[in-house]
C-alpha cells in the first residue's frame, strides 16, 4: 500500500473518532455522562475498523485529491452514510447504546472532518504550486460555450499547469447564464461579444468548447474569432469523442472541415448492411484517398471478404495494415493489378466472385490528363469498360462506380471519360442483370493531389499560395462523408441511376485560402501572400452536379438525389469506342479529342489560352438553378 494512503488511512481514524466526540461533546453540552463515553470507547476499535473498511469500498483511498471534484465529495457522501449506517448496526447488535441524536450528528461530522481534509489538500496544492507563477506567466484563454464541456475544460487546464493556460472568461449565448460564472470564471458576454472581450481582457487563445454545435454555429463562431489575432482552438464534436468526455489531449486547432458549415450524415445502417453484410465486396483503387476509406467503411460492416485492388503497391500495403490492425477477424485480400489489364480483370472477378464492386480506380488530376489523353482514356474509360464487362459476365449483383461533378458538360479530358464511364453504367444496365450504377460528387477534403494539401504546403514554405482565379467555385465534402454516401446509395441502386450527392454550398477558391491561411496562424496577403495564376487550360470557374436533360428526383435521404439516365444505347457506344482506342494508339491529341466529343457532345474542347473570361452570370444562373432544384425536391 502506498505511504499517501496509510497516512490518509490513520488521519481518518483521527477524523472518525473525533467525529463521535464531537457530537456527544455537542448533544450534552461539553458535559459528558460517564456511561456513554465508556460505551463510546468499548467499541471505537470496532468503529473505526468498519467505517475504514467502507471507505475503501468506495475507493476513497484510489482518488487522486488533488483533482477532487463534485463526484469525489459524492463518494464521500455515500461512504458516510453507509459507514454510519452499519455502525448503528453493530451497535444495536451489541446493545452498546448511544444517545439517537448521535447517529444523525456523525454522518455529518464525517462528510464535514473527511470531505473537508481532502478538499483542503486540493486547495493547498492549488495556492501552492499554482496562483503566483501561475497568474503571472501564463496564456490568457477565453473559453466559448459556458456547459459541461467548458467546465471541464477550465478544470483541465488548472490542472494541467505545464500548459500555462489560464482560463478567465467565458462567452455563451444563453443570456440566462449572462453575469454567472463557472469554476470562478465569469461568463461576460455572448459570441458577438468575442472581439471586445478578446481586448479587454487580454486573451491569447480562445477555446471553442461546444461539442453538440453543428458546422455552421461553428463557422459562425470562428467568423467572430477572425475579428481577433488569437490563436483558436476547439473541442471537437460529440460523435468524434469516444466516450464522450473531454479532456485536454481532444482540444485540437480549427481544421477547415470545421468551417464547412454540413451537418452530420444519417446513415440507414440496415440498408447497408443489407448488401455488404457477409458479400464478397471488390473495391478498385483500394489504395487511393476514396478508396481506401470506402475499404475503412466496408469492413465496419462485417463482408465476407474485402479484396482490395490496386496498380501501387505501397498504397495498397498501407491499407492492408491498417485494416488488419484495427479488424482482428476482418477476411481480407490484396490483389496487385492494373484495370487496363483486360485478362487479369476478368482472372480477378472470375476466381474471386464478389457481390458488390466499388469502381474507384482513375486518374483524376485536370492538368496532367489535358496534357496526357491517350492515358486518361486507356485507364478511365477502358480500365472502367474491362471492369464493367468482367461484372456483367460474372455476375456481380451490384457495381458502383465512382463519379464527378467533371462529367457535366466537360471542359477537359479527365472529366469527358468519367462522362463516358456513366454512359458505359448506364447502357449497359439495360443489357445486364448486373446492377449497375454511378454516384457523382464533387471535390473531397484532404484527398491525394486536392487543393487542400497543395495550400498546406504552400504555407509551410512560407508563401506564396496560388489561386487559378478570384472567383473560382467549388463543391467540398469529406472523404468520410462522401464514401459513407456512396455506401448509401449502393444501398438504394435498382439499375442505371446516377445518384448525385448533395455537396452543400459552394466555396470561394480564394475565401478557402485565406481560412486555411489564418488557420495556420498567418494574416492573408500579410504574412502569406496569395497570388493569382490564371484559369488552367479545361478549368471551369465553377462545376455543375447534373445536365440539363438528366432532371433530378429525390431518394428518401436528404443528402442523395438521382439523375435519370439519358444515354442507353449500348451497341453504339461500343463501336465508337472501338473507334476512340484506334485513335488513342494513334497518339494525336487533336483527333483524341474529337473523337471524344462524338461520344460527350457537351464537352467543350479546351483552347490553349487562359479561359479567364468565363462570364460570371453563368455561374450565378447555374448556382441559382440547383439550389432551387434541390429545395423543390426536398
Amino acid at each position: 500500500m502506498k505511504k499517501r494512503n496509510i497516512i490518509l488511512i490513520f488521519l481518518d481514524i483521527v477524523l472518525i473518532n473525533l467525529a463521535y466526540i464531537l457530537a456527544l461533546y455537542l448533544r450534552f453540552d461539553g458535559r459528558i455522562p460517564q456511561f456513554f463515553m465508556e460505551n463510546y470507547i468499548n467499541n471505537a476499535i470496532a468503529i473505526s475498523l468498519i467505517k475504514i473498511v467502507v471507505f475503501y469500498f468506495f475507493k476513497l483511498y484510489k482518488s487522486i485529491w488533488k483533482f477532487a471534484s463534485i463526484d469525489e465529495m459524492i463518494e464521500i457522501v455515500l461512504a458516510s452514510i453507509v459507514a454510519n449506517a452499519i455502525v448503528i448496526a453493530y451497535m444495536t447488535l451489541s446493545e452498546a447504546k448511544l444517545p439517537r441524536s448521535i447517529y444523525l450528528m456523525t454522518p455529518v461530522l464525517d462528510m464535514a472532518l473527511i470531505g473537508g481534509v481532502r478538499f483542503s489538500y486540493r486547495a493547498l496544492s492549488r495556492v501552492k504550486n499554482g496562483v503566483p507563477k501561475y497568474a503571472a506567466h501564463c496564456k490568457r484563454v477565453l473559453i466559448v460555450g459556458a456547459g459541461s464541456a467548458g467546465s471541464m475544460i477550465i478544470k483541465e487546464l488548472r490542472n494541467h499547469q505545464r500548459l500555462n493556460s489560464l482560463p478567465v472568461a467565458i462567452v455563451d449565448d444563453d443570456l440566462t447564464k449572462q453575469g454567472q460564472s463557472i469554476n470562478g470564471v465569469p461568463i461576460v458576454g455572448t459570441r458577438k461579444d468575442i472581439p471586445k472581450v478578446c481586448k479587454d481582457e487580454s486573451i491569447d487563445e480562445i477555446i471553442i468548447a461546444i461539442p453538440s454545435a453543428n458546422k455552421r454555429e461553428i463557422r459562425e463562431i470562428v467568423n467572430e474569432t477572425r475579428k481577433t489575432s488569437c490563436k483558436t482552438k476547439i473541442v471537437p464534436g460529440i460523435y468524434e469523442l469516444i466516450d464522450g468526455q473531454v479532456s485536454i489531449k481532444e482540444i485540437r486547432d480549427v481544421e477547415i472541415e470545421d468551417l464547412l458549415g454540413r451537418e452530420e450524415i444519417c446513415l440507414d445502417m440496415n440498408k447497408i448492411c443489407g448488401y455488404i453484410e457477409n458479400k464478397r465486396v471488390l473495391v478498385t483503387g483500394g489504395g487511393g484517398s476514396i478508396g481506401s476509406e470506402l475499404c475503412r467503411q466496408i469492413a465496419r460492416f462485417g463482408p465476407e471478404e474485402l479484396i482490395i485492388l490496386d496498380i501501387y503497391e505501397n498504397n495498397a500495403y498501407d491499407i492492408q495494415n491498417e485494416l488488419l490492425r484495427k479488424y482482428d477477424d476482418l477476411n481480407l485480400k490484396v490483389l496487385i493489378a492494373s484495370v487496363r489489364d483486360k485478362e487479369r480483370v476478368e482472372e480477378i472477378i472470375q476466381s474471386e466472385k464478389p457481390d458488390v464492386v466499388f469502381h474507384a480506380a482513375a486518374h483524376k488530376h485536370v492538368p496532367l490528363m489535358e496534357e496526357n489523353p491517350e492515358e486518361a482514356i486507356k485507364n478511365n474509360v477502358f480500365g472502367t469498360l474491362n471492369v464493367v464487362q468482367a461484372s456483367d459476365r460474372y455476375d456481380v449483383k451490384k457495381f458502383v462506380l465512382i463519379s464527378t461533378d467533371k462529367a457535366v458538360n466537360p471542359t477537359n479530358v479527365m472529366g469527358a471519360t468519367k462522362r463516358i464511364c456513366e454512359m458505359i453504367i448506364q447502357s449497359i444496365n439495360k443489357e445486364s442483370s448486373t446492377e449497375f450504377v454511378a454516384v457523382r460528387f464533387g471535390n473531397v477534403l484532404g484527398s491525394n493531389g486536392s487543393v487542400i494539401p497543395l495550400f498546406k504546403k504552400q504555407i509551410a514554405e512560407g508563401g506564396p499560395v496560388t489561386v487559378t482565379h478570384p472567383e473560382v467555385i467549388r463543391y467540398f465534402m469529406t472523404i468520410p462523408e462522401a464514401c459513407q454516401l456512396v455506401l448509401q446509395a449502393g444501398s438504394m441502386a435498382k439499375g442505371g441511376e446516377i445518384f448525385i450527392l448533395d455537396m452543400g454550398e459552394p466555396v470561394k477558391i480564394m475565401d478557402l485560402a485565406k481560412d486555411l491561411i489564418r488557420l495556420s496562424g498567418f494574416e492573408p496577403d500579410v504574412d502569406i501572400p496569395i497570388e493569382i495564376t490564371g484559369l488552367r487550360p479545361g478549368e471551369k470557374l465553377y462545376e455543375e452536379l447534373l445536365l440539363d436533360e438528366e432532371g433530378i428526383s429525390d431518394t428518401g435521404h436528404n443528402k442523395i438525389f438521382i439523375g435519370k439516365p439519358i444515354f442507353t444505347d449500348y451497341n453504339y457506344l461500343i463501336e465508337e469506342l472501338e473507334k476512340l482506342k484506334d485513335i488513342t494508339n494513334t497518339g494525336d491529341i487533336e483527333k483524341i479529342k474529337q473523337s471524344i466529343k462524338k461520344i460527350v457532345p457537351t464537352y467543350e474542347i479546351c483552347k490553349e489560352e487562359k479561359v479567364d473570361k468565363v462570364e460570371d452570370n453563368n455561374k450565378k444562373k447555374y448556382i441559382d438553378k440547383i439550389t432551387v432544384t434541390l429545395n423543390n425536391s426536398n
